[in-house]
């Protein structure tokens, strides 16, 4: 049987041994919790690859791995990395043909991507669409199966508003300028983001309008998917994923998707997991390998 590996990087790197879409033992995962290391940001790129390749043999324990698939953070072109906002130091960076010199077949992939695959092989969806919003530091779109594009979903324009323009990216309007933890500090720089909710709650009405916001602007993305690729259901994770209110989501999007065929969308917040990504991951590089 072949040895196919999933390896989640974002800000942290997790990866695991995948039969028959699930993980089989246990995860590897660095830094480990309580570790004194560091996370990711700032180490070199390459450097960042040879934890990968660590982790990854320390799964396979001599015996070769025949798959990998790496969800990495940020904009991935045929196993290069274009950009990684939070990881800035790793673009250009050709991932995928710095790791295939040591393993049978790699695929490197968007992580958000390697969700939307995970949740399609742990929920028996392989043959359906299946899209999903990551909500935290930032906000990440996955789409699974891949297509040919770049899919930057966190960074649709859903606010026309010149003094929206807290994306990190620097770009006006962006749903990562509303929704991001990051943006939201950079917003309410006398408030945490739970504050912020807990407020609105409340009753404080410039939380109250904000939380509007935030919604909506949850709501614009998600139309602006179905108007390009059709309904369906839409799956919400990330840490942030606790703040939504699916209610008030579905009335807004209601609002936002008028003809008939076209409506139907769901929303549906699932646990955040790493492991969920791990899966996605070492699946999208074990069917890749069949589709050349």
């Amino acid at each position: 049987m072949a040895k196919i590996i999933g390896v989640l990087a974002a800000d942290r790197i997790v990866a695991g041994v995948v039969e028959a879409n699930r993980l089989a033992g246990e995860v590897r995962t660095f830094p480990q919790a309580g570790s004194s290391s560091e996370e990711l940001l700032g180490t070199p790129a390459e450097e960042i690859a040879d934890l990968i390749r660590r982790q990854i043999d320390g799964l396979t324990q001599g015996t070769p791995a025949d798959v990998v698939g790496i969800g990495f953070a940020g904009v991935i072109r045929d196993g290069r990395i274009e950009e990684s906002p939070n990881l800035q130091q790793v673009k250009g960076f050709h991932l995928q043909e710095y790791l295939s010199a040591s393993y049978g077949r790699v695929l490197v992939l968007n992580d958000a991507d390697a969700m939307a695959a995970g949740i399609a092989a742990t929920r028996g969806r392989l043959e359906s669409l299946v899209r999903v919003w990551t909500i935290g530091n930032g906000i990440g779109y996955g789409r699974y199966p891949q297509a040919e594009g770049v899919w930057e979903g966190g960074h649709m324009v859903v606010s026309l508003d010149p003094k929206e323009k807290y994306c990190g990216c620097g770009g006006v309007g962006h749903l990562e300028g509303i929704m991001g933890h990051a943006a939201m500090r950079r917003r309410f720089l006398d408030m945490e983001p739970d504050e912020v909710f807990a407020e609105a709650k409340a009753g404080d009405v410039r939380c109250g309008a904000f939380v509007k916001l935030w919604h909506r602007a949850l709501a614009a993305a998600t139309a602006t998917s179905i108007h390009l690729d059709g309904p369906g259901k839409f799956y919400l994770t990330g840490h942030n994923a606790r703040f939504l209110d699916v209610e008030r989501l579905n009335v807004d999007l209601v609002e936002m998707v008028r003809m008939s065929s076209l409506q139907g969308s769901l929303f549906e917040i699932v646990p955040t997991s790493d492991d969920i990504a791990v899966v996605g991951a070492a699946v999208s590089a074990d069917r890749a390998r069949y589709a050349l």
